[in-house]
């Protein structure tokens, strides 16, 4: 395979992960707001969830092999599980890494969620959350394309929406966090607070 075509597919696949996982973000978002998508039913939000995560998975694996295979510049697998190791741009490819390990976690976490029970699970699954933002400011960092206009829409898109999804997640944190133990007893046996 020649460097062109793993240079063109590197900035593909980082693209298209970008797009993925903004919208497995949203997802988990609507997810846990329990927010219907429009013809679907609930679980069809939770099952596209899932799904788009092993999608945009599948893409960072591609996205992480095309840097590697690339020998235009040296990255090896050990930069890509060692944050900040790499000789290569340390600090953009290091959260880059931040990033990936995140995910690791929360993949891993969400494979074993029967055996490790939801409270563990739902603990680790909000590095979700922090995981978005340090792989955004790597694809800017360290992206080739960061400063096209197609990648700067792409980029505020995907900012835009995320940041609008976090409010009335946000305000549902404090809501939640504002209920007095009164208030979920009464909201266990049915009653509205």
């Amino acid at each position: 395979m020649s460097d062109e075509i793993l240079w063109y597919a590197n900035r593909a696949t980082g693209a298209v992960c970008l797009l993925l996982f903004t919208l497995v973000v949203l997802l988990g978002i609507a997810v846990r707001l329990r927010t219907r998508i429009p013809g679907l039913p609930r679980f069809g939000t939770v099952s596209l969830h899932r799904t788009l995560s092993l999608s945009a998975t599948a893409f960072l694996l591609l996205h992480i092999a095309t840097a590697v295979i690339d020998d235009y510049v040296s990255i090896t697998a050990l930069d890509v599980l060692v944050p900040f190791a790499s000789d290569y741009q340390p600090l953009w490819l290091g959260l880059g890494t931040v990033s990936l390990d995140l995910m690791l976690a929360v993949l891993i976490t969400s494979l074993l969620r029967a055996r490790l029970g939801h409270r563990t699970w739902r603990a680790v699954h909000w590095l979700a959350y922090a995981s978005w933002p340090f792989a955004l400011v790597h694809g800017i960092g360290i992206g080739t394309d960061s400063g096209t206009a197609w990648m700067l829409w792409l980029t505020a898109g995907c900012v835009a929406a995320v940041i609008a999804a976090l409010a009335p997640r946000a305000a549902h944190a404090v809501r939640d966090t504002r209920r007095t133990p009164a208030t979920l007893l009464r909201t266990s046996e049915g009653a509205r607070p």
